[in-house]
């Protein structure tokens, strides 16, 4: 209940302020398991992403935005529940495992699941390498895969800014269902997770138009920040 009263809160501001588009949003079933992989761009991503669709989106985010304390973790907690988030452990190794399987109950519950197999934000607007475990969420749970674009919330609203532009347009577009069940039961196959990611990723490339980087997100993000801080230290000598 929550998410409805905040989204028909925020939409008509939305619509009016940064009039945003959709296309392809009758790709997306009306009813049953839905996998939505997604780019992500933006932290505006949250707001415009499922603006258009009648369905609840439910997506997984890190524990962090729920257990901050005072005022600003109070304001986070309801601003992610208000979006459907649904906080898990990132750790990685067990944590991944525990991910995965609240994504299948998700999904076993017939809702539709928003994920961004990037794993985090893109720091320079390109798409980066999908990790493997929207392919085991497709096969285990034989949900069709919707690919997930998001479009110009990056020059919107980029990393570290906190107030979006004006006169940046956002848009979103649904692609067709992708088919996996040429794959069906091989969920273990390494090689198999790979090429269904990959086959995904490529899609959302063609539907954002980006450069892809055959790169996770996380390392791309790290090696530009080492990157500026050489530069610093060399401009200050």
């Amino acid at each position: 209940m929550f998410y409805w009263v905040v989204k028909a809160i925020l939409s008509p501001f939305l619509h009016v302020i940064f009039r945003p588009w959709a296309e392809g949003v009758e790709n997306v079933p009306k009813e049953g398991p839905v996998i939505l992989a997604g780019n992500h761009l933006s932290f505006a991503d949250h707001f415009f992403g499922a603006l258009f669709l009648p369905r609840k989106v439910i997506s997984l985010g890190k524990a962090e935005y729920f257990t901050g304390r005072g005022l600003k973790g109070m304001i986070s907690r309801a601003f992610f529940s208000g979006v459907g988030t649904v906080p898990i452990d990132r750790s990685g190794g067990k944590a991944s495992e525990a991910a995965l399987r609240t994504g299948l109950r998700i999904l076993g519950e017939g809702n539709v699941l928003g994920i961004y197999p990037e794993g985090t934000r893109s720091h320079d607007g390109r798409l980066y390498k999908g990790k493997t475990g929207v392919a085991r969420l497709a096969l285990e749970s034989r949900a069709p895969v919707i690919p997930w674009a998001m479009v110009s919330t990056f020059e919107m609203m980029p990393p570290g800014r906190l107030i979006p532009r004006l006169g940046i347009r956002p848009g979103v577009r649904f692609g067709k269902p992708l088919d996996f069940s040429r794959y069906y039961g091989m969920e273990e196959d390494r090689l198999v997770l790979r090429a269904v990611t990959d086959e995904i990723m490529y899609a959302l490339m063609e539907l954002s138009g980006q450069e892809y980087v055959d790169k996770y997100a996380a390392s791309a993000k790290a090696e530009a920040a080492q990157a500026a801080k050489e530069a610093r230290k060399a401009a200050r000598r």
